[in-house]
């Protein structure tokens, strides 16, 4: 009996052609049907040299193909990857997919929204048309009036949101106060401040002794940053808010009510600021270096193309060819919102929920909120095992129910 589960590389091809063509070899290894090369699916071509090496190994009575581990998998995590016709029959391994879906449907998940800028940019106008809801704080408050507010204080309101049986927890954190003041020096303090806390409060919850089963998330996902429709460059207040905040956050930058632009100048502002960003090594999402794949590269290139969005915002629908559509009525005619010929609004929904929503998440925890924990495990390593208080901009403490420890 002829034991050749697995053929060395440079013979596979001949020892394979003389079984498949030699009856007496077929007989006297066990395989007693007489396959053809074809019905093997074997290609009997003199050998070419391919990039990816391949092993032959005869299973069960029937000749498979086995890939060389992936680059990311060493050789001793795995002997290779059966799939397609490699498997006897239907394993069931995509099931998976479907329980996923079941579980987090049945969950839900929490997203949080950041948005920052002066005020009458529009942001709780745009807030709403990306959601289709009244999500905005302004439009949750009964008989707001907008005043200038002389510090900055975050604000927040959630909702829970539910579509086709997936149910999102929606987060909205307004800034009001930023950029209003005749002295916007540190302006950006309270909050770089705010996000910290957030990731303190779920270093916090990770520590327990007694972890929660899941642990609510309030981090901040993903930062739209307003920028307002001027024509020429960014201003120092943009410059410095988006150097620091971009190493703790995903910053989207937005060219707020880009109406007011004509497409010329639409053109000439977004590459003035592209150069600004490039020219102050401004990180905004997505960065070049988290691509996973060249897939992923594809898509996040033409998405790095297009920043910033130029945008424009509106709750109010109007009559076009018969169908309803929001947009902005001029005395030239309506401006269509999502209509990628006449603004970008298209572009930045698509990018923070339909296509990217997930990855700012992980982005979230895998990068900026790991690069926060590393951080405070390596203070509270310095000073013993417990984890210390955070200090806060301002120098003080922040105060805890129970200290976590180690």
């Amino acid at each position: 009996h002829c034991d050749w589960s697995i053929v060395s590389t440079r013979t596979n091809l001949e020892v394979i052609r003389e079984i498949v063509t030699n009856p007496l070899i077929k007989q006297s290894s066990g395989l007693s049907t007489p396959y053809t090369a074809q019905e093997q699916g074997l290609d009997l071509e003199p050998p070419v040299r391919m990039e990816e090496e391949k092993e032959v190994m005869e299973v069960e009575e029937r000749v498979v193909e086995v890939e060389h581990p992936l680059p990311c998998l060493s050789e001793s995590d795995t002997q290779g990857i059966i799939k397609g016709r490699a498997l006897f029959g239907y394993v069931g391994i995509e099931a998976v997919l479907d329980q996923m879906r079941r579980k987090t449907m049945k969950a839900g998940f929490e997203f949080n929204i950041m948005v920052v800028g002066q005020s009458g940019l529009g942001k709780s106008t745009l807030v709403n048309t990306l959601f289709k809801s009244k999500v905005s704080r302004k439009s949750c408050t009964p008989n707001y009036e907008e005043q200038i507010s002389k510090t900055v204080h975050l604000q927040s309101v959630s909702h829970i949101i539910e579509e086709k049986g997936v149910k999102m927890k929606l987060t909205v954190i307004d800034t009001p106060g930023f950029g209003d003041q005749i002295n916007n020096e540190n302006c950006w303090e309270p909050i770089v401040q705010y996000v910290n806390e957030q990731y303190e409060k779920y270093l916090k919850e990770e520590l327990n002794v007694n972890r929660k089963k899941r642990i609510p998330d309030s981090r901040v996902h993903g930062c739209v940053y307003f920028l307002p429709a001027t024509g020429h460059w960014l201003r120092p207040i943009d410059v410095e808010f988006m150097r620091r905040l971009g190493k703790i956050v995903s910053i989207v930058p937005v060219i707020a009510k880009a109406d007011t632009l004509t497409l010329e100048e639409r053109l000439e502002f977004k590459q003035r600021i592209r150069q600004d960003l490039q020219a102050n090594g401004i990180r905004v999402y997505p960065q070049k270096e988290y691509d996973e794949d060249a897939e992923d590269r594809i898509l996040n290139d033409k998405i790095r193309e297009n920043i910033p969005f130029a945008v424009v915002g509106t709750d109010k629908e109007h009559q076009v060819n018969g169908n309803k559509v929001l947009g902005r009525k001029t005395k030239w005619g309506i401006i269509e919102v999502e209509n990628v010929a006449h603004c970008e609004f298209a572009h930045l929904r698509d990018l923070l929920i339909r296509s990217h929503l997930q990855d700012l998440k992980d982005v979230t925890h895998n990068i900026h909120y790991e690069t926060y924990r590393v951080k405070r495990l390596n203070e509270s390593n310095a000073n013993g095992l417990a984890l210390s208080p955070l200090t806060l901009e301002n120098g003080t403490l922040e105060k805890s129910d129970a200290e976590s420890h180690l």
